[in-house]
């Protein structure tokens, strides 16, 4: 058996078993230490939250930690002076940063951008010491899940994990020759660069459909072929609100596919569950038809609504929601379900939540929310179209974004554990390459 496994693997032609499983013959199992420095961060006491500056030096602490690097978002900046008294704590490019609470498996390789940066005391710093290991491929190798296993398996504490410089000192590293370390870092690095460029090109376009919608729900621009004046209107004036209930007496055997405020994402529905009403959630109450806007009013600023179009039957949402039925010829649901999305309508909630120990807003509240609406329905539906075919793009690139990161998940089980090559093993015949899998 190997570290942290209870059946052992099959060794084919070409493989050994190791302490951390099955792996090509050439590739070598060290334990950290022989490799790299493991250093602590500064102890609480040497840096406190009151010695943080608005100019000076980054610190990464843990919630910087992505699997794609270091999030630059909302750092902790300290001065020049705390700087040099704490510069042994001093980040190179190409260290690896390590959660030491809680998630231990979270982990970042220092780029060119953090060179020079400080890490805090509830991270790890790693930096390769010996030259036959690639610190980009170092960092792949700890993100893939044997590893983590393995890290969650030796991590101490009864109610939060937590490492220390000893337990990750003593974790077993596989290593790869040099060059094929290098090939598998370059092709996990191509696939994050896809990824990064998606997750750039979503949020652009979310940019975009914001400022879209700050143009369009207002009348600020207008769409060509349509003119006349605007007006202001409560939700109660074209939207009947929470018009169909499921009563007490509803029969217990009476089954439905239940919608839960969890199972919606901003207009997305993630989930949901099928019930029998004698033992369904007593929120399980809100009927639903074709072209019903589901408002939240719990936590409204998740923004959990959706555009129910029958994307399942039979559905009943749960009474964290407002259910929005429009009024035939006075409103278009998908005019009023982006308007949820909008600045207007947000503000006005903000306003109705002030003050309020639990951030919830009553049906009653939801009949006197306002929106601007053009003088046509026609015109509602021409801008519901443009909002709609941007959103239809925006769900597009996440579902391309989302399949990369699978491919990018297979593309690490494959050439971390070495079922996959990338470069001839040394007995390979250099006509017949040992590319095993496409």
């Amino acid at each position: 058996m190997t570290e942290g496994q209870g059946v052992a693997e099959e060794v084919p032609p070409g493989y050994k078993r190791t302490e951390v499983g099955v792996v090509p013959e050439e590739w070598e199992i060290e334990i950290l230490s022989k490799i790299a420095d493991v250093k602590t961060g500064p102890f609480g006491s040497s840096l406190h939250q009151r010695d943080y500056v608005e100019d000076g030096t980054p610190i990464i602490t843990v919630e910087h930690l992505s699997e794609r690097g270091v999030v630059h978002d909302n750092l902790p900046l300290v001065s020049d002076s705390d700087w040099l008294r704490l510069r042994s704590y001093t980040l190179r490019q190409g260290d690896i940063v390590f959660s030491r609470v809680g998630s231990v498996d979270r982990n970042s390789l220092v780029s060119e951008a953090e060179d020079g940066w400080l890490f805090s005391g509830r991270l790890l710093r790693v930096r390769v010491s010996d030259h036959t290991t690639h610190p980009p491929y170092l960092s792949y190798h700890f993100h893939s899940e044997p590893f983590k296993q393995r890290i969650h398996s030796f991590a101490v504490g009864q109610t939060m994990a937590s490492l220390n410089t000893q337990i990750l000192k003593e974790m077993h590293t596989v290593l790869p020759p040099l060059s094929e370390q290098r090939a598998i870092a370059t092709a996990l690095s191509d696939a994050d660069g896809l990824i990064g460029a998606l997750d750039a090109l979503i949020e652009k376009k979310w940019a975009i459909k914001q400022a879209a919608m700050q143009q369009l729900l207002t009348g600020k621009k207008r769409l060509s072929g349509f003119e006349g004046e605007w007006g202001v209107k409560q939700f109660s004036e074209i939207a009947d609100i929470d018009p169909e209930n499921l009563s007490n007496s509803t029969d217990p055997a009476y089954s439905f596919n239940y919608v839960s405020l969890e199972q919606v994402d901003a207009g997305r529905l993630i989930g949901y569950s099928e019930e029998v009403f004698g033992t369904a959630p007593s929120r399980a109450r809100r009927v639903l038809r074709y072209g019903d806007v589901l408002m939240s009013t719990v936590r409204p600023n998740l923004m959990a609504h959706l555009h129910y179009r029958e994307q399942i039957k039979n559905a009943i949402c749960s009474t964290g929601f407002s259910v929005l039925r429009v009024k035939h010829g006075l409103a278009d649901s998908g005019f009023l379900f982006s308007h949820l999305f909008g600045s207007l309508v947000n503000k006005q909630i903000e306003k109705m939540l002030s003050g309020s120990n639990y951030p919830a807003i009553s049906s009653q509240d939801v009949k006197l929310i306002e929106i601007t609406c053009p003088p046509t329905i026609d015109e509602q539906r021409a801008i519901a179209g443009v909002l709609s075919d941007m959103d239809a793009e925006i769900t597009a690139l996440e579902r391309r974004r989302d399949k990369a990161n699978q491919i990018k998940q297979a593309m690490m089980q494959e050439l971390l554990t070495g079922r996959t090559r990338l470069i001839d093993p040394p007995e390979a015949p250099r006509h017949d390459p040992t590319l095993c899998r496409p």
